[in-house]
């Protein structure tokens, strides 16, 4: 073809851009008006708890982000390794979101559970105590470092004006709900703690049960991602999309 014409035309070639980026558009943009909602209805998806808030607020700190994916994409050898693909309504109450551009290490959309409280506290600590040829650099100083939750109920009013559900009693019973967390499960705070946050994990993350550090806020957080959806029941093309 003899694009002489379009070449030594500026004018010519500017409206040609502009017509194929318009079509383009219009193919991505229309259907979305006939679609209801581009967020899947599953059941099992909750807010975080105060715990686990704090702890993701540590995560993006840190910028875990920049090396640690949160999405699984439909490829087979990343469903294979990571477990089933990602869902937008997993990512419903995240601001900002954590998918990532980038994996130095591995997708940590489904690491919750798939390790001990231990493993993850010897991890962040040194790495290469478990993970002998990772690069990643070690936190010691979450262990050592007080976690400060004092503006918890602020956090979550603020994410409540974005849409994020926190009701008035979970937000009066953040602090209490902070601290219920690393308790016994057993107890009056954990039995209350669960019926606001269903499937949350309760126990001592960072192995030491004189205080609540900054460690056992972030390893809450990520024990708690990829748990809530149960895909055992998860039917793409059934009623969790009506």
């Amino acid at each position: 073809m003899n694009h002489d014409f379009f070449e030594k035309n500026s004018i010519v070639l500017l409206i040609g851009i502009l017509v194929a980026v318009s079509i383009g558009g219009i193919v991505q943009i229309a259907p979305l008006f006939w679609v209801s909602s581009t967020i899947e209805k599953v059941q099992g998806m909750r807010p975080y708890s105060p715990l686990e808030l704090l702890g993701r607020g540590i995560y993006i700190r840190e910028g875990c982000y920049l090396c640690h994916s949160q999405m699984i994409r439909t490829l087979r050898d990343e469903v294979e390794r990571y477990g089933h693909y990602s869902l937008a309504a997993e990512s419903m109450y995240d601001h900002p979101f954590q998918w990532g551009s980038k994996r130095t290490g591995p997708d940590l959309a489904r690491v919750g559970g798939k390790y001990s409280n231990q493993w993850h506290r010897e991890h962040l600590i040194n790495p290469r105590a478990v993970v002998p040829e990772s690069i990643m650099p070690g936190y010691p100083f979450l262990a050592k470092t007080k976690l400060d939750y004092s503006d918890i109920a602020a956090r979550m009013k603020t994410l409540r004006l974005t849409g994020v559900p926190y009701t008035d009693s979970q937000i009066k019973a953040a602090k209490a709900d902070v601290e219920a967390q690393v308790d016994d499960p057993d107890s009056r705070g954990g039995e209350a703690l669960m019926k606001r946050y269903p499937k949350a994990n309760i126990g001592n993350f960072d192995g030491d049960g004189k205080k609540l550090s900054e460690l056992d806020a972030l390893v809450a957080y990520l024990q708690m991602l990829g748990t809530l959806v149960d895909f055992t029941k998860f039917d793409a093309s059934g009623p969790n999309l009506r």
